[in-house]
């Protein structure tokens, strides 16, 4: 098997997505259009999304990396919005543009319309995160998509296996749909509470961290097979999981939390890149593919889709967000209050993925009778129509329409005084506990050692604080600015040092090595992580 098609994928992906941090256009929209023109070019290799690896091998850890970076506490206060479009809005889209696939294009059976409804149902959960991330949305919008899409893919593979048995002719009555979605989500959710307390177990009962982390990277995929064998739905497994886990990560030493924070935004990055890439790079299979349809015709039957997926969403967006506050005064006064804004930012960012071609290219060729599956081509095109045009279409137009609304984003400052209110009352419990241990004969330390101590503490109260002073008149900078600039400078000095002895030989690589990972820790210290 020759691995150099795929090291190019991933090598021209990753480096798309890297320039596209350097350029306003998000870098899902920039790796599609390379996925497009690479198609097209002479030498690059037939890459074809495959059910069988999309979904149990892809889509587990970029669920998980997802999930587990996602809130617990502020899904569970938004859990009513989450469900309405993670679960009624999936099967409602899924009947309704399904319905008007129907009745527009001539001999598409209802039961294959529905599988196209199924398939184009659920927004994608990496688009998601992604958009979200880069065009600032409100902290309980972002919430409520995230939510979205982490549960909706099993509602909608559902909803597909569903539709798919009727079409394929091995029936299916509105008794055995339920059941089967019943089984789906009450299974997954099980799998996911039963697996969630041994795997934690051993994450904090493991020593070393990279065995630690090996258990991390394997935890998707255990989740999902193990939900899947029960014919349970291998997405709310994850979720579950994954949820669990990183509300309780702090549990977990910080040698593994550092590493493994490092290991999965290295694995997302490079997945999410390839995905994107792969999306664009499908054009010239579902083109070819399109049989006996002409491709204008084609092409008005993907614009009527299209604009149903959008029209469809508001359609239920709207009522669901002010119906339910109509009829209840628990809602309206537990839930925050709700401006025209918002359900139209949540309507217009649903933007689908690889998950929608996955599944469609999971059709079957034929049916149970042997006959060809009824328009399957014709599927695979819309399917990948609507996913462009909504990743292009929505995805290039959202950044634009937050600015014009001008939504509240993230408060800045509000939440540098919250964090500094935090870390206070955490040093002032710190110091306490210091005070403590210094009383016990046991923890005598020089004096200066316990200066030190109390120096570090003090600098942490100090620090966050600083951010909401004054800046430098001159570089503009604050004073924590300043200090991590200045720490810098220094262990850069000291970092020339050491590599000027190893190379005069004065001392080994091995005890370079060594002293430059102390330079590393302490450097990391200095520059504590900010917000991407």
């Amino acid at each position: 098997m020759d691995a150099l098609p795929l090291v190019a994928l991933v090598a021209a992906s990753a480096a798309t997505a890297g320039l596209a941090r350097r350029t306003p256009v998000p870098a899902p929209l920039l790796l599609v259009a390379l996925g497009l023109i690479g198609s097209y070019v002479p030498g690059v290799p037939t890459y074809t999304l495959d059910a069988h690896i999309v979904l149990p091998l892809l889509l587990p850890p970029l669920l998980y990396t997802a999930a587990v970076d996602s809130s617990y506490l502020d899904l569970r206060a938004n859990i009513r919005p989450v469900a309405l479009l993670s679960v009624g809005y999936v099967l409602f889209a899924t009947v309704a543009v399904g319905w008007l696939a129907y009745r527009l294009v001539p001999d598409l059976p209802l039961t294959a319309a529905l599988v196209l409804g199924a398939v184009i149902a659920p927004p994608d959960a990496v688009t998601a995160a992604a958009i979200a991330r880069r065009v600032g949305l409100p902290a309980r919008v972002t919430t409520i998509l995230q939510g979205e899409s982490l549960v909706n893919d099993a509602t909608a593979i559902t909803a597909y296996k569903v539709a798919l048995a009727a079409a394929v002719g091995e029936g299916m009555s509105w008794g055995g749909g339920i059941g089967e979605f019943l089984l789906a989500s009450v299974g997954g959710v099980g799998v996911g509470l039963v697996l969630m307390v041994p795997l934690h177990w051993l994450r904090t009962h493991l020593k070393e961290p990279l065995l630690q982390n090996t258990l991390s990277l394997l935890i998707p995929f255990v989740a999902y097979a193990a939900a899947e064998r029960v014919h349970a739905s291998g997405v709310l497994a994850v979720v579950v999981v994954a949820l669990y886990l990183g509300h309780r990560a702090w549990q977990v030493d910080f040698a593994t939390r550092l590493q493994e924070a490092a290991v999965w935004k290295m694995v997302a990055f490079i997945l999410e890149s390839a995905v994107f890439a792969l999306i664009g790079l499908q054009l010239p299979f579902v083109l070819k593919g399109l049989g006996t349809y002409a491709v204008t015709e084609a092409l008005w039957y993907a614009v009527a889709v299209f604009l149903a997926v959008v029209v469809v969403r508001f359609i239920w967006v709207y009522p669901a967000t002010y119906v339910p506050r109509l009829l209840s005064k628990r809602i309206r006064e537990r839930e925050p209050e709700t401006d025209w804004t918002s359900p139209l930012i949540v309507g217009w960012a649903g933007m689908r993925g690889v998950v929608s071609l996955a599944i469609a290219f999971s059709i079957p060729l034929v049916t149970s009778d042997g006959d060809a599956f009824p328009a399957r081509n014709l599927v695979l095109f819309l399917t990948f129509t609507t996913v462009i045009g909504t990743l292009v279409v929505q995805g290039l137009t959202l950044p634009v329409m937050v600015k014009v609304l001008k939504l509240p984003g993230r408060d800045r400052q509000a939440e540098t005084l919250a964090e500094a209110q935090a870390q206070s009352e955490a040093s002032t419990a710190a110091e306490a506990r210091l005070e403590e241990l210094l009383t016990d004969r046991r923890n005598c330390l020089p004096q200066p050692l316990t200066d030190r101590l109390r120096t570090v503490l003090e600098r942490r109260r100090n620090a966050v604080w600083e951010r909401l002073g004054a800046a430098n008149p001159v570089t503009g900078e604050s004073a924590d600015d300043t200090y991590r600039r200045l720490a810098g400078e220094m262990i850069e000095a000291e970092r020339e040092v050491f590599v000027r002895l190893r190379d005069e030989r004065s001392i080994d690589d091995e005890m370079m090595r060594t002293l430059l990972r102390r330079l590393d820790l302490e450097e990391a210290a200095a520059y504590r992580e900010e917000s991407d």
